[in-house]
């Protein structure tokens, strides 16, 4: 009998999981939750369209898994550091300025940039409002986090005046040159030209300050290291994926048999991120802003990208 009472309750969890909001339900709620007017949100909703390329690109069987040497030819190429470097130029004394009011180097936010959107070429083509009512309403996997994004999208429009009808990005409803959710851009986008409006749909400055506010936030430390590539004098099978937050000291690595040319606290907390070279495992002492990036996306292919295009960018500037 407890066995079949456990299994209802499952069921019925899974069910609650997957159930897809009522329209008139959203309405009244997201207008109650961000003190906008019902009329306001569904004059908005009404316009949205359910996309099904929206719903096969978020069905659509996972490619292989790329290994590290496949994973960075995409993002490495001599093209996108040229970018970055042409970037940095044409945007110079902003960088800089955020740069100093953030700790985050330069070139670190070039590369977000770059990895994101290849410096605002590619922003995506889908409609925000159409992208996130499509996989809110039609989409009950993820339904319960693109409906808050959806409120929270409704939110955005009101308060930095957006045309919820033109804006665009990318199918699952990232925006702007450093592709921020709706909540994200709430909470972390600046108005850097103090015109009135944070826009990291089409305004540089505000885009560059955004993604500096952003790392800022998520704990960036000023000066300090990235990573730092790892020998070991032992021979090692593949080892248990490490978690993102770094939780090995520099000692204990060290007694794993790995080191690093640079000095480190030996109480210092590192992650060991392990990339798949094509011969041969590489390993890299992972430090807190290692960390940090992996905020932005949460993977480690995507933070040693960003990390390793800021480094190119930054040698392209000084040559």
């Amino acid at each position: 009998m407890k066995k079949i009472l456990l299994l209802l309750v499952l069921s019925l969890s899974v069910y609650a999981k997957n159930t897809l909001p009522d329209a008139e339900t959203f309405i009244k709620e997201t207008a109650k939750e961000h003190n906008l007017d019902e009329e306001f949100v569904k004059n908005i909703l009404v316009n949205a369209q359910k996309q099904q390329s929206i719903i096969d690109a978020m069905n659509r069987p996972a490619e292989k898994e790329k290994k590290w040497f496949e994973y960075r030819q995409i993002f490495l190429t001599d093209k996108r550091i040229n970018g970055g470097v042409e970037f940095w130029k044409e945007h110079k004394d902003i960088l800089d300025k955020v740069s100093k009011d953030s700790g985050v180097p330069a070139e670190v936010i070039v590369a977000i940039i770059g990895v994101e959107t290849y410096y605002g070429k590619i922003k995506g083509n889908y409609k925000v409002i159409d992208a996130l009512y499509t996989l809110a309403f039609h989409y009950p996997k993820r339904s319960p986090f693109f409906t808050k994004e959806l409120a929270n999208f409704m939110n955005l429009v009101n308060k930095e005046k957006i045309d919820p009808l033109e804006a665009k990005g990318s199918y699952a409803g990232a925006m702007g040159f450093g592709q921020f959710m709706p909540s994200s851009y709430l909470q972390y986008a600046v108005d850097y030209d103090k015109d009135g409006q944070r826009d990291l749909l089409n305004n540089i400055p505000d885009a560059i300050a955004s993604v500096g506010n952003y790392l800022k936030a998520h704990g960036w430390k000023k000066d300090e290291g990235i990573a730092y590539i790892a020998t070991t004098a032992k021979k090692h099978t593949k080892l248990k994926k490490q978690d993102l937050k770094p939780s090995l000291t520099v000692q204990k690595l060290n007694d794993y048999g790995f080191s690093v040319k640079q000095k480190l606290d030996k109480k210092e907390l590192i992650t060991l991120t392990q990339l798949q070279q094509k011969h041969e495992m590489e390993y890299w002492f992972g430090l807190h802003n290692f960390y940090v990036i992996t905020r932005y996306n949460h993977s480690e292919m995507y933070a040693m990208a960003v990390f390793q295009l800021a480094q190119e960018i930054k040698k392209g500037m000084e040559s």
